[in-house]
């Protein structure tokens, strides 16, 4: 293990890494490549978010003997928004890219985003024109998401952009410290505002594994960034309360006129009576779970747990490392 002191580096590449063992390969010598291309000292961070396969040794093993790289591996599966800080809290560098794992983010584009990062831009997001190898579904439910987040988000959320984007250092520190529990990290940066740009790219198909994002974990991700950035649903039980409460009312006076009229036939109104109530039931528990959403939100903020414990560390010992007050380190 090489032990030489390291210059501080100028960029930080994150990758957090869940059960990847096929694609390491084929990615470790892409980063080899574009490393080597950069006009400064850059590190590379893997994150391993509790894999059950054999990618933490492949990583631990590259960060004992290539100085460039670095492993943080995680004490379990804390999820992918929570790995990504895991990393930018570990990286040193002047510029900071996360990307994912699985190249469909191509590291030939981080060359693109470091040239706007040096014209004087502070965030660079990676902007996707196509989704190759998404079904025609996850590419329609993702674009009816961002479509309908932007109209209730008051804060502007590129389209099309997931993580895979690069940041400046003071932009680092300012989302370290947002304490948000449900992270969505595309969103926070949004919220954060600063000089932001573009760079679009060609999504490309997985190149092995499978996919770590199924439905449910996109529905989940999905409703962190409805809940967590915009009360529009709160807004919308407020405004569906009162008008159930104007239709029933207008209901009862429509009773009241046909009774005075002498209309017996109201008598028989069993079938009105539960359909009523069966609608102001469902309404109610719709309105209810809303609202369950934020206060579940407010219930795990306030334990002020950790987002996520380190476990063990390499490569660390040859550089300066800033120590984050939002984890607990085991190692």
């Amino acid at each position: 293990m090489d032990l030489t002191p390291q210059p501080r580096p100028r960029y930080s590449i994150v990758v957090p890494v869940f059960n990847e063992q096929a694609v390491l390969p084929v990615l470790l010598r892409r980063l080899d490549l574009m490393m080597a291309g950069l006009d400064g000292p850059t590190e590379t961070i893997f994150v391993d978010d509790g894999s059950s396969d054999c990618s933490a040794i492949i990583l631990r093993a590259k960060a004992r003997e290539d100085p460039r790289y670095r492993f943080v591996g995680l004490s379990r599966n804390f999820g992918h928004q929570a790995a990504i800080t895991a990393g930018m809290a570990a990286a040193t560098g002047d510029a900071i890219i996360v990307m994912d794992a699985d190249l469909q983010d191509p590291p030939e584009v981080v060359g693109q985003m470091i040239e706007k990062w040096q014209e004087g831009y502070e965030v660079v997001y990676g902007r996707r024109l196509s989704r190759e190898g998404d079904s025609a579904f996850k590419q329609a439910t993702a674009s009816l998401f961002y479509k309908f987040l932007g109209r209730l988000s008051s804060v502007d959320i590129p389209r099309d952009a997931g993580d895979f984007r690069l940041i400046d250092r003071k932009v680092l520190e300012a989302f370290l410290a947002m304490p948000e529990q449900d992270r969505f990290v595309r969103g926070m940066f949004a919220w954060l505002g600063f000089r932001q740009t573009e760079v679009a790219f060609h999504r490309l198909p997985r190149l092995a594994g499978e996919t770590k994002y199924p439905l449910l974990k996109m529905l989940r991700l999905a409703s962190h960034g409805v809940v967590g950035f915009s009360d529009a649903p709160l807004r919308l039980a407020i405004w569906c309360g009162f008008a159930v409460s104007g239709l029933a009312a207008l209901y009862a006076l429509w009773v009241v006129g046909h009774w005075l009229a002498g209309d017996t036939s109201l008598v028989a109104g069993w079938a009105s009576t539960i359909i009523i109530v069966s609608f102001l039931s469902g309404m109610n528990m719709i309105m209810t779970g809303i609202m369950g959403l934020y206060v579940g939100r407010i219930h795990a903020e306030v334990k002020r747990r950790p987002l996520y414990v380190v476990s063990e560390k390499a490569g660390f010992d040859r550089v300066a490392q800033p120590q984050s007050s939002r984890t607990i380190d085991a190692a």
